[in-house]
């Protein structure tokens, strides 16, 4: 007689894929110290890969020589990147004389239309002012020293994305072969188009990222320029670099492009930024976004923006970063294992389910 399978209740599976969810994430959080720059590094690697594989075969350096000039090659475009960006920030703080005489003039503004509109004389307005400043000032030096510690936390955590980039592009073929190892002979097929399909989605996702943010940074330098922003370099470039920040970077970019311009122009102009950057971000989600970036990772918006808050929840502003990537190469493990296809639709876009035609509902002839 045929063996009966064991059918286990739904509630049960419900149970222990909740139990191993908690723990899970229990085991992420207590280890963002070592996982957090060992993703980046996973990520740079693929994006270095190619890179890497050229310096090795054709310009015939050692493995590791050839992994050391890939990433020098992506240091030195990060460099120039932050170059760019600190030599506007060094002309606004070269103008701070004027910077702080201008925002003088519009905080005495806006104490005029508050005291019009709720009623509030300036000395209420000034008391409040004072008793923030005071606070602010009372606890300097946590804020100094904590400035202090971040900052070394984050020269080591770039130096920690480094080694891991490094070591595997050195270790690339021995991390697949343990791969293939582990998954046996009856699902080493498997394992190829998952390594082959993360490779390749994720290196499209992140270049067509980065062209996204090349050409969101040139339109908004150049509504910037028309209107006649100053720093509207600057400011262009802070839209495109938040830009890579699904759902969260419109709001910071807004903040910061408004917040200069505050400070260099007037109200209208702050105005008329803020209306710039919220177009911007319309063309790029419905135009820019859909050319470049494509389809390459197709994920819905509902999952991808909790999983961008629950990123934020774990591993703070890098997990904001790290959320759309890993959700992807999860989506790819799950399409490709049997029992875990549910989970990969449910990461997956919406779709249209196929009607049913007359000829398929007509039940087949028994004659």
């Amino acid at each position: 007689m045929p063996e009966k399978k064991l059918l286990v209740p739904f509630y049960e599976k419900l149970s222990l894929v909740l139990v191993g969810l908690i723990a899970l994430g229990y085991l992420v959080i207590l280890g963002k110290d070592i996982l957090d720059p060992l993703v980046f590094g996973f990520i740079f690697a693929i994006l270095l890969m190619p890179l890497a594989t050229f310096f090795e075969k054709r310009l015939r350096l050692p493995r590791g020589a050839a992994g050391s000039s890939a990433i020098l090659s992506l240091i030195a475009v990060f460099y120039g990147l932050i170059y760019l960006v600190g030599s506007q920030i060094t002309k606004l703080a070269d103008d701070w004389p004027m910077l702080r005489k201008q925002v003088a003039g519009s905080i005495l503004q806006i104490q005029d239309m508050i005291q019009a509109s709720f009623h509030i004389n300036l000395q209420k307005q000034m008391d409040y002012v004072h008793d923030a400043t005071n606070k602010i000032i009372s606890s300097g030096g946590d804020v100094v020293g904590s400035t202090v510690g971040e900052l070394g936390s984050l020269i080591l955590f770039f130096v920690f994305i480094i080694i891991f980039t490094l070591l595997i592009l050195l270790y690339r073929r021995l991390l697949f072969k343990f791969l293939l190892a582990v998954s046996g002979d009856d699902f080493q097929q498997t394992v190829f188009d998952i390594v082959e399909n993360v490779q390749k989605i994720l290196r499209q996702y992140i270049l067509g990222l980065l062209l996204e943010m090349f050409i969101v940074s040139c339109i908004a330098c150049a509504l910037f320029l028309m209107i006649g922003i100053k720093y509207a370099l600057l400011l262009g470039v802070i839209v495109g670099l938040f830009n890579i920040i699904p759902y969260v970077g419109i709001f910071s970019a807004l903040f910061l492009s408004a917040l200069v311009t505050f400070a260099t122009g007037n109200v209208q102009q702050v105005f008329v930024v803020a209306i710039g950057v919220v177009a911007i971000h319309l063309i790029d989600s419905n135009l820019i976004l859909p050319v470049v970036v494509g389809s390459k990772v197709r994920l819905n918006a509902l999952l991808s923006f909790i999983g961008i808050v629950i990123g934020e929840l774990i591993w703070g502003l890098s997990g904001m970063f790290l959320a759309i990537p890993v959700m992807a190469i999860l989506k790819i493990i799950f399409d490709r294992v049997e029992s875990l296809k549910p989970w990969g639709l449910l990461l997956g876009a919406d779709y249209k389910p196929k009607k049913l035609t007359d000829k398929k509902l007509k039940p087949e002839s028994t004659a």
